[in-house]
């Protein structure tokens, strides 16, 4: 009788430590899976402007780089142009040599200097610097840097920018 009595906990905890060692293992596979997902995300991001402009469509690279581990087009990127579009093919082990199909075509390359009044609101939201001038005083977009994100439009309270075709600009 009292070898009966000892069977059925030790039955008990023998299960219950095959339950555990199994969601063990399961979870471990699990988080190996999104460690190596993490690691090719970083990887991507890395190769992305770090502008967070949302011209790809994202809220900022971040994001697109998740979505592109996800299948989205790694030719979303304007800053970043063909080359960037390019080296994300090559590490997503995509065909690179499908067309680019939304490379931007424009830069804020203007801002109306008769009609700014100094705000600075514009010059504050660029991500990438290249509109320069001080408080109270007229600004001006340095077309070199500029690369159309057009985060400054909204933040204009006179409309004073306006957006030129990059070959009118050569």
């Amino acid at each position: 009788m009292a070898v009966e009595t000892f069977l059925i906990p030790i039955g008990f905890v023998t299960l219950l430590g095959f339950l555990y060692a199994l969601a063990l293992t399961i979870s471990q596979r699990l988080l190996q899976k999104t460690s190596s997902d993490e690691e090719l995300i970083s990887h991507i991001e890395d190769r992305l402007p770090q502008l967070q402009c949302a011209q790809c469509g994202f809220p900022g690279c971040r994001p697109y780089a998740e979505a592109i581990l996800q299948g989205a087009s790694t030719d979303l990127c304007p800053p970043g142009g063909e080359r960037t579009a390019l080296e994300l093919a090559d590490l997503m082990g995509r065909d690179p040599t499908v067309p680019l199909s939304t490379m931007s075509t424009t830069n804020a390359v203007k801002i109306i200097e008769s009609e700014c009044v100094g705000c600075n609101r514009c010059a504050q939201v660029c991500p990438v610097d290249a509109i320069v001038g001080a408080e109270l005083f007229t600004h001006t977009v340095l077309k070199k840097y500029c690369t159309g994100c057009e985060l400054c439009i909204p933040e204009c309270p006179v409309d004073c920018i306006e957006i030129v075709p990059e070959s009118a600009t050569t």
